[in-house]
């Protein structure tokens, strides 16, 4: 439990760091070379336009990343008065000591010390749990990081093979470049800066597709109306159409969403709330 906390802890600072890391070399690195192109006209240069689409993709990341955090999921634990501490809440949604039975789709998390209603996994990268409040938010973030991922990967290629002078035409190349590029900097050959951006390249390459993969799968499961946490501990739900299933999600006018980061927009979980 101690690693978990710590985890809990050092996972948020880590990829912050690595935000600052990708905005510097971006702005500072990558897009001032764009335009030592003689040939574009100022007002459409591909410095300009790489620079708004990293914009727009890193304020949907970030923006959605503290939406997230701040949208933690309702504490369904406060007011049950059971008296006994944690230990009793999580017996009770496990049905050993429950008076009735275990609540549907609820779930106590003991890094959070709360019972969430629709718990899907508790995510070390925001330090918080996902729930009915916040999973919009965080597919958005997990698909606007993929994005400025790959967005940072295809200008960090660029930056590469024009500063060393090689082509990327064989897909082999990016294969190779660490292990020729880890050579050449311990023989003298390649500058640390250089080398310092090639790490990068990999780094952004793997938080890309692993936050890729996951937000594909966490569609998969939002379709069929299911969280995480059910699919694990084998929990049946009831089959709706897969529209209904969206809509609960992402709510009616999903598009807003989608462009800026906003709180849940028109889903019902807000709206029986209101009410």
């Amino acid at each position: 439990m101690l690693v978990l906390r710590l985890l809990n802890v050092v996972a948020p600072a880590y990829f912050l760091c690595i935000s600052l890391v990708t905005f510097v070399l971006q702005i500072f690195l990558f897009i001032p070379s764009m335009f030592r192109d003689p040939s574009t006209t100022p007002l459409f240069s591909p410095a300009l336009l790489h620079g708004a689409l990293f914009l727009f993709l890193s304020a949907n990341a970030l923006g959605n990343y503290v939406l997230v955090i701040q949208s933690s999921p309702e504490d369904l634990g406060k007011g049950l008065n059971l008296g006994e501490g944690a230990e009793v809440v999580a017996d009770w949604l496990d049905g050993s000591r429950s008076p009735g039975s275990a609540l549907p789709s609820t779930h106590f998390c003991r890094l959070c010390a709360r019972v969430t209603q629709r718990h899907d996994h508790h995510c070390f990268f925001t330090g918080n749990c996902i729930g009915s409040r916040n999973m919009r938010n965080f597919i958005m973030f997990c698909l606007y990081t993929s994005l400025a991922c790959l967005d940072s990967l295809v200008a960090g290629m660029a930056y590469i093979s024009a500063t060393l002078s090689m082509s990327f035409a064989n897909p082999l190349a990016f294969l190779t470049l660490l292990p020729h590029s880890i050579s050449q900097f311990f023989s003298g050959a390649l500058l640390s800066s250089e080398m310092f951006v090639i790490l990068m390249l990999y780094l952004w390459l793997g938080i890309g597709l692993a936050c890729a993969g996951f937000c594909c799968h966490q569609m998969l499961l939002i379709l069929r109306g299911q969280t995480r946490y059910q699919v694990r501990k084998g929990i049946v739900v009831r089959a709706r159409p897969w529209r209904e299933n969206l809509q609960e999600v992402f709510g009616k006018r999903w598009l807003l969403g989608l462009l800026i980061p906003v709180l849940n927009v028109g889903s019902d979980y807000r709206r029986q709330k209101v009410k």
